[in-house]
């Protein structure tokens, strides 16, 4: 049995990346991403059982580093406010240096393959994040709704913001990120 590389392995993960915001998810076939990677076909089934496996691996290493970057020197004792706002302004720093992601995700999002995710994995590399909503909510100071409703009013405006396919124009300096987070503060908020 052959050993794994975990450079090869990151290779393999940056060329699915690369070519499925380049040409799609059909057009990128197993063979294209090897010669993106500069490995053969075979190494990749080192890794992954096949094309599927692959692109749902991709998407969830991707959440798995954004999870770490965006909790680096996670701070739960200061004010419920102040952790979000940590958050909110490592996202927009994150997400700025790594577009390639933002695009890779949004369309995975969007596609068939998003059925595929464990949601439960991906969550829990947000999990000290969630923690802090709970409790937030637990002491009356964001609101009780679901955290899928708390999602879309706080953590992703910062994709989308983030996201130079959609926003276009407008370009966010950080007193727009300050606003944009003010205002998702007043929506999460008590």
């Amino acid at each position: 049995m052959r050993t794994r590389d975990e450079l090869k392995q990151d290779a393999i993960i940056e060329a699915t990346i690369k070519l499925v915001n380049e040409i799609g998810f059909v057009a990128s076939s197993v063979a294209k991403i090897a010669r993106e990677a500069g490995v053969s076909p075979a190494t990749i089934y080192i890794y992954y059982e096949n094309k599927e496996d692959l692109l749902v691996s991709t998407y969830v290493n991707i959440k798995q580093k954004i999870g770490r970057a965006l909790l680096s020197d996670f701070d739960d004792t200061l004010p419920i406010r102040d952790i979000c706002k940590k958050f909110w302004d490592k996202g927009f720093e994150y997400m700025r240096q790594r577009l390639a992601y933002i695009k890779f995700t949004e369309q995975f999002a969007n596609s068939p393959y998003a059925d595929l995710i464990n949601k439960k994995e991906v969550e829990k590399y947000f999990e000290p994040m969630f923690q802090v909503v709970r409790k937030g909510i637990e002491q009356k100071i964001i609101k009780d709704v679901h955290l899928d409703i708390i999602n879309a009013f706080f953590f992703s405006p910062i994709m989308r913001l983030s996201n130079p396919w959609i926003k276009s124009d407008l370009v966010i300096d950080e007193s727009d990120i300050s606003i944009a987070f003010d205002m998702a503060w007043d929506a999460i908020r008590r």
